[in-house]
This record gives structure tokens, sequence and C-alpha cells, in this order.
């Protein structure tokens, strides 16, 4: 029994990746391009520490690429990105700041804001991605979901000075597409009304135009929703149609209020 299962996992995968490993680099990178640990304050050491990544992701990329040339080809073009990549991390940090305020510095964001290492993190998830690499760009999309309880899918194409408040239960779909200016707040869906694997190369998930906020717990549906540029949508509202831009959109709900001596008995319940 046990030797069929070991045949079955050779067939599968060669070498098979190392998921810690691949949360490990992750969890360097965003501490060397931000100096969270502030260890960096020595060139030299920077340095190394930047050619010791580069390094680990070569080996990292080994378990799923064949070829040693694309092997190099494929780390060169990661660290090519990174000065862009910091730059656009750099504006979601201000946005934060700026907007939240609870935010005392950007040093809390970084060290505290699972928003903001969410974010981080699919942007490095989104190069690999981009490049076709299979594996590695969801296993750093699964462990940020697994740390902040914000799921991104590395194929969504998300615009500059983004913004996630409190961010737990997001789900972010991969043919989302956001604009820039942008703030979701805590349980909001972008997802797809049809799961269907024929759809697979269709557009499945909502578009976010510029500008725009989605407060908690609302769901967008549809590949062809569009959420209009300077629009609010609020709390728990459900969407699978297309709203005008400059709109508000939002779902009413009835509370009433009583004295508690209308009731018989005291409302405590033990479940």
């Amino acid at each position: 029994m046990s030797y069929t299962i070991y045949i079955k996992n050779q067939e599968r995968a060669k070498s098979p990746i190392d998921k810690k490993q691949v949360e490990n680099w992750v969890d360097e990178l965003v501490n060397w391009l931000f100096d969270i640990n502030q260890e960096y304050n020595n060139y030299r050491f920077f340095q190394n520490k930047e050619k010791l990544i580069h390094i680990q992701l070569q080996d990292i990329l080994a378990k799923v690429v064949d070829d040693t040339d694309e092997i190099l080809v494929y780390s060169n073009y990661f660290f090519d990105q990174i000065e862009h990549l910091h730059y656009v991390l750099n504006n979601d940090l201000e946005t934060i700041v700026n907007f939240d305020p609870a935010a005392k510095s950007k040093e809390e964001v970084l060290i505290a804001y699972p928003g903001f290492f969410a974010i981080t993190a699919y942007r490095i998830a989104n190069i690999f991605w981009k490049l076709g690499i299979p594996i590695i760009p969801r296993i750093i999309s699964e462990y940020v979901h697994s740390r902040t309880g914000i799921d991104i899918h590395p194929g969504a194409e998300i615009g500059e000075n983004f913004f996630i408040d409190h961010g737990t239960g997001i789900v972010i779909g991969e043919t989302t597409k956001i604009g820039n200016n942008v703030k979701i707040y805590q349980g909001v869906t972008l997802g797809a009304l049809s799961v269907s694997k024929e759809n697979v190369s269709v557009k499945r998930h909502p578009t976010l135009e510029d500008n725009v906020t989605i407060y908690a717990n609302a769901t967008i549906l549809g590949g062809n929703t569009i959420i209009g540029a300077n629009s609010i949508i609020g709390g728990n509202v459900w969407i699978t149609q297309s709203i005008p831009q400059n709109s508000l959109v939002y779902h009413k709900s009835e509370i009433e209020i009583k004295k508690k001596s209308d009731f018989p008995e005291p409302l405590n319940y033990v479940i």
C-alpha cells in the first residue's frame, strides 16, 4: 500500500517544491525591502543579503523550472523589477499612513498591518504569475491567506495606492481588475458568478475603476460587472450588475429597539 502511494507521488512531482522555503524567502525579501528588523544600515550587509535572497530564489525556481538558463532569466528579471516594486509598495504604504487615522507611523504599518503584508506579497506573487511560473505564486498567496485571512489571487490586476483596511475575510478572484486609489474593507468578496471549468480563460471577476471604496461584507460578482470610478459601495450589499460612476450603493435594513422590560424572560441564551 505505502509503495503505491510512493510511486504516485513520484509520478506527480520529480522534485517537489519546499513550501516552507518559499514562505521563508518571502519573509526575508519583505524584511530586506523595508528594513523591518533594522539590520541593513550597513550597505555591505545590505548588498550581501540581496545576493543571498537572489541565490535562494534560484534554488526555489530550480524546483519548478527544468532549464538552467531560464532559472537565471527569471531570477534576474525579478530583481530587475525590484526598484519598481519598492516604489509601488511605498505608495501603498503612504496611502495607508495618510488615510487611516489609526496608523501612527510607517513602522507601525510595516510591522503590524496584515493588509499591507497581503498587498506586498500579492505584488511579489504577481510578478511570478505574469512570467508563467507555476506553483510559486499560489504558495505565496496561500501563505498570506493563512497568516492574514486575506485571499488575493496572484493573477488579479491591482493598481497603485491600494488600501486594505482591517482585511480579514477579503477574497479577490483571479480575473479581478482594480484601478488606482481603491479602498477595500474586511469581508469583501470580488468573485465569480460561475465556477465552471469551461470558463477558465474567461474574465469571471469584477472590475473596480479608480477611487472606489468598498465597505465591509459587500459581495460583488461577475466578469461583466464594473464598479464605476469614484463610487462608494456600502456594507452588506450584493451586486451582480455594473454600477455607474459617482454612485452610492447601500443596503437599507430595519432595526427595532425595544425596552428589555417588554420581554417576559431575559435574553440570555446558552448555546
